[in-house]
């Protein structure tokens, strides 16, 4: 299983055309079989498969996504979310999760592991774009360093520290709010 969900993965990072072609047969009846019984149509099956590989390749390709469940489950994650915010946005939420090939519901471990994995990704990614210094200073006080211990390794006052914390962390979280992901991410079903 984790040699095959390599192998996907590879593909996927590498646009293996003929990989590729499997995934979507593999995976697609599935899908479709949610967002039909979710107010969608054929439509709206192909558009969030193509999303949904698209948001996939770009998390693969980051190198940050540490996959704790199965690519199948994580892929049908990420198209449940979509079709979710989409039907949010045309305000028809009704949603009739009956089983399906994962048994993944809403307030499953396995839905709450990949939320929890998107976050991750989320702030991993957001954070590499703060610069060097404000990187060492929030590394610093999410290690648990106090302000006092955080301001002669750098070099400045316990005063001059603090605010810099505080820079840092306010322009962290305001990266993470631009961020489309983020939304997605907020919105609790």
């Amino acid at each position: 299983m984790i040699y095959k969900d390599q192998v996907i993965i590879d593909g996927i990072i590498t646009g293996d055309e003929k990989i590729l072609t499997c995934f979507y047969k593999e995976n697609i009846q599935y899908i479709q079989g949610y967002i039909l019984r979710n107010r969608g149509n054929t439509e709206d099956v192909e558009d969030v498969f193509q999303d949904a590989l698209v948001v996939l390749y770009q998390k693969l390709k980051s190198g940050l996504l540490e996959l704790k469940v199965p690519i199948k489950t994580y892929f049908y994650g990420i198209c449940k979310n979509l079709w979710r915010n989409r039907l949010r946005k045309k305000k028809k939420l009704i949603i009739e999760d009956r089983e399906n090939r994962f048994d993944v519901g809403i307030d499953d471990p396995i839905m709450v592991d990949i939320e929890n994995q998107e976050r991750e990704h989320l702030y991993r990614k957001h954070f590499q774009k703060l610069s060097t210094d404000n990187k060492k200073i929030l590394s610093l006080f999410f290690e648990g360093r106090s302000m006092l211990e955080i301001s002669k390794v750098i070099g400045c006052s316990e005063t001059y520290t603090r605010k810099k914390k505080f820079q840092a962390k306010k322009e962290l979280l305001k990266m993470i709010e631009k961020d489309p992901m983020y939304k997605e991410l907020r919105v609790v079903c």
